[in-house]
């Protein structure tokens, strides 16, 4: 559990804060002592436990500090940058800033940057970076341009991963956000683009970090009042190229979209955030710790007073401005576990009892006492799905390792083992995840999509479909049976690809065809069909089975999937029987979707579809093959079925035409060729008349 204990006011001089509040507070070389720089002319030395402060230096009258007061930690030095070039350097003994060291800089800076275990670091606002040593080595030096115009640097944080330096900043530019890794021991810089997602228009209020071994985890919080996250790997595979990040929904609606004093965002440690902003719109301004790896509010605190928007922590202090001063919340934190996150954690236990285990085991969740009522268990497992989701995507974002088929495999397997046992456990993101890392195969994890059956799961059902090149035929055919049972207003709700579908609309051919309804595609007509006549026993007009014939009859979502069955191997032995299972008026729908798909196909010279990776003539042609051979008997025995099948009887009529002619053409050519063979030249002129029919 987290707690927030009780506030106290560190100083009651009204500090000189902006209408942005305060330029910064940082820890100085005392960790009860913090540097705090007000937004004009003056930087304070607080001592916490004592709320008293100990020192205060301030630049001349004309003077404006422009960049937040630093410790260097190696000399135990203070510096600070006013009117953005002008760097003075200090001590306790020293009184006047106006009479410290000085160095005027050639460009403006951004921010000074300084962590335990390294020199300080000057950010430029146009992006460069310097150590402090070599920067007044030659203050004068030329700074080089690192982002481009009207790119604007917005945060920035300082780390040391590995006993190295790492330096990160995000920009932003007409609305597009930008990320720099700077990496000190190899002094390589890397640029990420950050993808915002489904809300493009969406701005940036706050932006927070940690980091462990492998990730940078960027945590911001949204214009919209939701906090994501983007994972940023310490090692890029490609550094020389931009490369682009996606963020994902961390915590969403944790605070107001309007909040009017700003919203502030800062990492506590790996598991648990602190937000300061309002959570409703009408409601007074909070401090709030959520704990991201449950996704559960740990505690709050009502702010009456207002604060600046700004939120500052280090060790086991939060500061902010709450009114006009300066204050300081406690927070204390525990290790987090499941029984912390809901509250179920005891500190006091009698002599003898059962010790609750501070981690919860999973794979057991039964066995850990907690008594949960539904609605809790509920929340357990949507908590741990979300946990195990961004385990398995920093897992991912990594470079593959020699043992990555084997953690792929293993990781879906124990998935697959708890989904059985709880069935109300379904990770289907991680799921997905899984699978789209093409090492994955049926026979390796068959529960995969038995499971997804059982769901109805069509978007991952389709996924396999397309990622397996082994699924059994009796598995492809219980997909082709929920693809087209599953109605439509299902299907809308449902997020599958599309990449296999084209525009259905064609009014162009619409027009012709309704012209020249007595044309049939390839160059043949109704006349040279001997059934002609079985049009004479329809009641509609050519006219209509035409604009019948041109209209999809499903939705494109549908369509999507069945042309996922239509990729899938299979073999007809095994797949027949099959087959033989699926209900008429669903065989119907499917054969209506293969005829409109062919006619679509003849449109075209080149007898192709439209579009990414669509279903081949050869496909449509076999899958109508295979449902007529095992329904005819069934189908041939529905009225509404009629039409369908006396246009698939000319549909293939006229492909039998197709071929007719084309063998003719090819048994002239080979004739032609076994001539130019035999023939005897030498050197005499000849003329040879060949007559094709």
């Amino acid at each position: 559990m987290a707690a927030l204990e009780e506030e106290f006011t560190l100083s009651s001089v009204v500090l000189s804060a902006g209408p942005e509040g305060l330029l910064g507070v940082e820890q100085s070389d005392k960790t009860d002592q913090f540097l705090v720089t007000d937004s004009g002319r003056t930087v304070i030395l607080y001592k916490v436990s004592d709320q008293k402060p100990l020192g205060s230096w301030s630049v001349k009258q004309g003077q404006i500090i422009t960049c937040p007061a630093v410790c260097n930690f190696q000399t135990r030095e203070y510096i600070v940058v006013h009117d953005n070039k002008v760097l003075r350097i200090w001590n306790n003994e020293d009184v006047n800033l106006d009479k410290v060291f000085k160095a005027t800089l050639s460009a403006e800076v951004y921010r000074i940057l300084s962590v335990q275990g390294t020199e300080p670091l000057v950010l430029f606002k146009e992006g460069a970076v310097r150590g402090l040593e070599a920067l007044l080595a030659d203050p004068q030096q030329k700074i080089e341009t690192v982002i481009s115009d009207e790119e604007v640097i917005k945060w920035t944080k300082f780390f040391i991963v590995f006993r190295h330096p790492v330096l990160i900043f995000i920009t932003e530019k007409h609305g597009n956000y930008f990320a720099y890794v700077q990496m000190f021991n190899s002094r390589i810089l890397t640029k990420y683009t950050l993808l915002l997602g489904q809300d493009e228009n969406s701005v940036i209020e706050s932006f927070t970090a940690s980091v462990d071994r492998k990730f940078i985890s960027l945590m911001s919080l949204s214009s919209d009042g939701c906090i994501y996250e983007t994972l940023i790997p310490i090692r890029p595979t490609d550094p020389e190229k931009n490369q682009t990040l996606v963020r994902s929904l961390l915590l969403k609606a944790v605070v107001s979209g309007n909040t009017r004093n700003g919203v502030a965002l800062t990492a506590l440690d790996q598991d648990h955030i602190a937000v300061l902003g309002s959570p409703q719109a009408a409601s007074k301004e909070c401090l709030s710790v959520w704990n991201i790896k449950f996704q559960t509010l740990q505690t709050s605190k009502e702010l009456p007073q207002g604060t600046s928007g700004q939120l500052w922590y280090y060790g086991e202090n939060l500061f902010m401005l709450h009114g006009k001063s300066l204050t300081v919340i406690p927070y204390k934190c525990e290790v987090s576990s499941l029984a912390g996150a809901l509250g179920k954690l005891k500190h006091g236990q009698d002599p003898g009892a059962h010790v609750m285990p501070r981690f919860v085991n999973w794979e057991t969740p039964q066995g850990c006492g907690l008594g949960f009522q539904n609605s809790e268990q509920s929340r357990r497992i949507e908590d741990s799905e979300k946990h195990i989701e961004v385990e398995v995507r920093k897992f991912l974002a990594l470079k593959q390792t020699p043992d990555f088929h084997t953690v792929i495999g293993d990781t879906v397997t124990g998935l697959l083992e708890r989904c059985k046992a709880e069935p109300s456990f379904y990770p289907r993101n991680c799921l997905m995840q899984l699978i789209q890392t093409h090492v994955l195969s049926y026979s390796l994890c068959p529960d995969l999509m038995e499971i997804a059956l059982i769901k109805k799961d069509v978007q991952l059902l389709q996924l396999c479909l397309q990622q397996f090149p082994d699924i059994p035929e009796s598995v492809t055919c219980a997909c082709l049976k929920i693809f087209l049972s599953i109605g439509d207003d299902s299907l809308q709700e449902t997020d599958v690809s599309m990449e296999s579908v084209f525009d259905y609309s064609n009014s162009v051919h619409d027009e012709k065809m309704e012209e020249q309804t007595e044309i049939l595609q390839n160059g043949f007509s109704p006349e040279e069909d001997k059934c002609s006549n079985c049009d004479q026993e329809l009641n509609k007009k050519p006219q209509d089975e035409t604009k019948e014939s041109t209209s999809c009859p499903v939705v494109p979502k549908r369509a999507a999937l069945l042309n996922a069955i239509l990729h899938s191997a299979y073999s007809e032995t095994f797949l027949l029987p099959h087959l033989k299972d699926i209900p008429a008026q669903h065989i119907t729908l499917f054969l209506k979707y293969l005829y409109f798909l062919y006619l679509k196909c003849s449109e075209n010279a080149t007898m192709t579809l439209p579009g990414i990776h669509p279903p081949t003539l050869n496909q449509i042609m076999d899958w109508i093959c295979l449902l007529l051979d095992a329904n005819f008997t069934v189908v041939v025995m529905m009225p509404e079925a009629k039409r369908l099948l006396i246009n698939l009887y000319k549909l293939v009529k006229s492909q039998i035409s197709v071929y007719s002619e084309l063998n003719k053409i090819e048994v002239s050519f080979r004739e032609l060729q076994k001539l130019n063979q035999e023939k005897n030249n030498r050197g005499l002129y000849s003329i040879e008349v060949l007559e094709l029919f």
